[in-house]
């Protein structure tokens, strides 16, 4: 799988997040307008819940690190937490794990969860794009193309045309190719790998035509 650096980042920042504010920072501003008393339990017993959440993360996370029966517990700990923003992130390690074993069904399985559950735009938009590549990676060009097509947000705009630049190559839509990569390399002029994406797509055409 191609280019998961930049994305691993964004996970570390998408986990340092939550374990410093969790939901109480946007539904504790709502409850704090109906008083003080209800701002105070409301506040006490989120983040008494958050620290539970937090906790019990933290360990499921270590299990699955330690041996392979950490991943029967990391999958209770989703099931347990689905609703929340902790269950998300385990399900980015158990897709990790899988594409680093090369089960990409099982990472099909955990990124389409963290794409239909999550409501944060970023943590959506990077399982999509995650999604895409392991769809591409199974030869499932027209989902991945569709699930690329889901991302939404202007920040990883450039790496979505790239997808789909990648996904129009295994299909020889090159023309296509050519100009998704053309408008990911607007969002990324310094990507070397875009170039030499554009180089290599230059050189296909060209055997194509003379084929």
């Amino acid at each position: 799988m191609e280019r998961y650096e930049t994305e691993e980042q964004q996970v570390e920042a998408i986990k340092r997040f939550w374990k410093e504010n969790g939901m109480a920072m946007v539904i504790g501003a709502v409850l704090g307008l109906s008083g003080l008393y209800a701002w105070r339990w409301y506040n006490d017993n989120q983040k008494a819940a958050q620290e539970q959440a937090s906790v019990a993360y933290e360990q499921a996370e270590q299990q699955l690190l330690k041996d392979d029966g950490g991943f029967s517990q990391a999958q209770a700990y989703i099931s347990a937490n689905n609703d929340s923003g902790y269950a998300q992130l385990m399900a980015f390690e158990l897709a990790q794990q899988a594409i680093e074993r090369k089960d990409l069904s099982e990472a099909e399985k955990q990124l389409s969860f963290v794409s239909g559950t999550a409501d944060m735009m970023a943590v959506k938009a990077i399982a999509q794009l995650r999604l895409a590549r392991v769809q591409l990676e199974q030869g499932k060009l027209d989902e991945a193309l569709a699930t690329a097509e889901l991302v939404t947000d202007e920040a990883f705009s450039g790496q979505t045309q790239e997808i789909k630049g990648d996904v129009y190559v295994a299909q020889s839509l090159f023309d296509k190719a050519r100009a998704a990569y053309s408008a990911a390399l607007e969002k990324n002029s310094n990507d070397s790998t875009l170039k030499m994406k554009m180089d290599n797509l230059a050189n296909r055409s060209a055997a194509a035509a003379n084929s």
